[in-house]
Formats: structure tokens, sequence, C-alpha cells
């Protein structure tokens, strides 16, 4: 019953089936009147043993005809074989046509509708409903008219509770994604229930926390870019003064880092913004990724490389950067050498880089991988976005980055691709 479309349609079923039997016992109930008038063989062959022969005298006929007709409250004729009448109760029913062989109802005549039955000696017993009992019928059928009424409001009722939690569901649903429209990140709706409603109203709580976290982020990485590139640009300022009273070599070498600096912390910022924006890489191609670590530990003395060759797919350019951060990161807060592993887990890459520093405290794990977290004794360097890379990268791809283990003897960062 988690499934809302079954709890409509056996709601529906429900109401149809009980619908139909209550229209069927109404029926019964108000049709009980005319069963006793109502022709089949069992009433002919009744009617015959209670008549006369068909040789009898008319007088005869009439006598037992009034006998079947007491307390009908009909007109009732009885008809020779030849259609001629032998006796009559009431207005004379006219005899029956000549198609018709067995008996039925007639088509609407001038005296109203009447019905026949062939009796197994072939005579005819004719019946009509007299006006007064015309009448009956129709107070009968307004009385099955007001019943069915009573019945369709009685379901309408019943029906309407359900129908209207579920609309009442969908329409707090609807205010929730209003409110998260006209900017209220913090909007979420209330999950009730188990079925599709209730993992609609899940999955948009999910989005709405999603959106807010994100927008959160950004607003966090404006806020930070702008107090970071406050110091750099400051000593800028204050060396192109400098270098008005005259050139000076160790200053203009201050100015080329400020300047390297900010152009590495826009760079940093643009690619974290594009990773946040991007659902998976836009460049898909293999990457061996033992040949990459290779060639980014090249870059540096005190860097070892060891593993097997692992082929992924995914954006060369940013797995580099993956590894030329993680590499950079090793030997500015932690000792030299670094060592970089490549393998394979539970079928997919494993990248482990690990130095000989000091390591970190187990409850700035998580923290280390935040935009522009610095770990208080593990140095000032940096922009603070070289982990926070790391795992944005890693998770574009389809994996994830933590640290593996820390400690006197290094910290060790593990990249699952």
């Amino acid at each position: 019953m988690r499934r809302l479309y079954v709890r409509i349609y056996l709601a529906v079923l429900a109401s149809l089936i009980v619908f139909a039997l209550a229209v069927g016992l109404l029926w019964r109930a108000l049709g009980e009147s005319g069963s006793g008038w109502q022709g089949s063989e069992m009433v002919a062959q009744f009617a015959q043993n209670i008549l006369p022969p068909a040789a009898a005298g008319k007088a005869e006929q009439q006598a037992a005809l009034e006998k079947i007709s007491a307390g009908l409250r009909a007109d009732v004729s009885l008809f020779a074989p030849d259609r001629t009448l032998l006796a009559s109760v009431g207005a004379v029913v006219e005899p029956p046509r000549a198609d018709i062989e067995r008996g039925g109802f007639t088509p609407r005549m001038k005296g109203g509708r009447a019905w026949t039955i062939r009796l197994p000696d072939g005579r005819w017993l004719a019946a009509r409903r007299n006006a007064p009992e015309r009448h009956s019928w129709r107070g009968q059928g307004l009385a099955l008219a007001v019943a069915l009424v009573l019945l369709l409001l009685a379901v309408a009722v019943a029906a309407h509770p359900v129908v209207r939690r579920l609309t009442r569901r969908l329409e707090r649903l609807q205010a929730g994604v209003e409110t998260l429209g006209r900017g209220d990140l913090s909007a979420r709706v209330k999950v009730e229930g188990h079925d599709e409603i209730a993992r609609l109203a899940t999955s948009f709580n999910r989005a709405a926390t999603r959106i807010e976290e994100l927008v959160n982020a950004h607003k966090m990485l404006l806020a930070n870019a702008s107090h970071e590139l406050r110091t750099p640009l400051t000593r800028i300022r204050l060396g192109v003064e400098l270098l008005k009273q005259g050139p000076d070599p160790r200053r203009k070498a201050e100015l080329e880092r400020d300047i390297a600096e900010i152009d590495a912390l826009i760079e940093g910022i643009l690619l974290s913004s594009r990773l946040d924006a991007l659902r998976e890489p836009e460049v898909q191609e293999e990457v061996d990724l033992l040949a990459v670590a290779a060639e980014e530990c090249a870059r540096y003395d005190e860097c070892n490389v060891t593993g097997e060759s692992v082929i992924v797919h995914g954006d060369p350019g940013l797995l580099r950067r993956l590894l030329r951060n993680l590499v950079e990161n090793a030997l500015r807060h932690g000792k030299p050498p670094v060592d970089v592993t490549v393998g394979r887990e539970a079928g997919r890459a494993a990248l482990r880089v690990s130095d000989r520093g000091a390591g970190i405290a187990e409850t700035q794990q998580e923290a280390v991988f935040e935009p522009f977290r610095r770990i208080r004794g593990a140095g000032s360097t940096g922009t603070g976005l070289g982990l926070s890379l790391v795992r944005k990268i890693a998770r574009h791809h389809g994996g994830d980055a933590r640290i593996e283990k820390t400690g006197p003897g290094g910290l060790t960062v593990l990249v699952v691709l």
C-alpha cells in the first residue's frame, strides 16, 4: 500500500463494488412486488395447473382466471391458441401478436405495455398493470433515484478525506517550492507517508539542502577570496610606491611573487566554481595514473613513485592538477621525502601520497578539505585551496579523497577514482 496509484485504484474499485452491491440490493428490494407477475416457465406451468383444460367452458375458465388475478391489481386476459379471447379480468388486454412465439413484453400500446406468456397447452396469458399500479412503478422509480443519489453522496463524502489528504500534501509541496523560488533557501516540506508524494518531498528537501549548501559555499568562497586578496594587493601597492623612489631588484622579485600568488588564488577560485557547476568532466580520456604521477613527481627532488599502471577515464588536466596539489601540499606542510603510490583496490584506482611530517590532529582531518582552511601549526603558506580542489576533482571523477592516516610518522592522503 505504499504505491500511490495502488491506493487510488483500490479506493475507486472498492467504491464501485460497494455502489454496485448497494444498487443490486435496492433493485431487488424494490422489485420484489413485481416479481409475482413477471413471467417464466415456472409461472406458465403454475397457471396451467390452476386453469381448467382448454376445452372447458368460458365460465369455468373465467372463474379460474379471477382466482389467479386476485390481488394483482392488473388486467389479465386468457386467449386460445388461435388468440381468441377465452376469459378476462378487468380491461381486455390485446392479444399477443402473431410474430410472438413464447411471450414477453409487448411494445407500448394504447392501454400500456403488456406482458404475455404462452402456456404449455398453447393458450396465452396476458397481463397489464392498471393505472394505479403504473403510478406505483413511478413511485418506486423515484424512490430508487433518491436512494442512488443518497448513495452517491455517501461515497463522495467517504472518499473526500482520502483525496483531500493527498491534495493537501501536494499543496504543501507546492508552497515549499514557491518559497524556495522566492529565495528562502531554508524552505523544507514535511515528509508524510511512504508513497510517491513522500519520496517527492524527500527529494525536494534533499535538493533544497544541496542548493543551500552550494550557495553558502559560494558566499563563503567569495568572502574568503576577498579577504585573501587584500594581503598581496596591499603588498603590491606598497611595493609600487617604494619602486617609485628607485629600482630595487629585491622589491621587484617580491612584487612578482605577490602577483603569482594572486594569479594562483584566482585560478583556484575559478576552478573550484567550475567544478561546482559541472556534474562530470568536460574531457573524457584514458589516463595512465602512474604515468601522470611520474611526470609530476619528476618536477620535485624528493618525490618517489611506485605502484602499477592503472587506466582511469577523466580529464587529464584535472588529474594532473590533483597530483600536483597533493605533492605540493606534502612538501609544504609535511617533510620530505614524499612517496606516491598507485594501485587498484576493489576494482577502483587508488592513489596515496605520504610525507614524513608531524601530521595533523584527528579532529582536523575533514577541516583540511574545506576551502581556505589552514591548520594551525602546519605553516601558513599557500592559499588554502589545495586539498579542497583535490577532493572536488576526485568527486568530479566519481571518487573521493580522505586522510587515511596521520601521526608523528607522517600523513597519508588517499584518493580513490
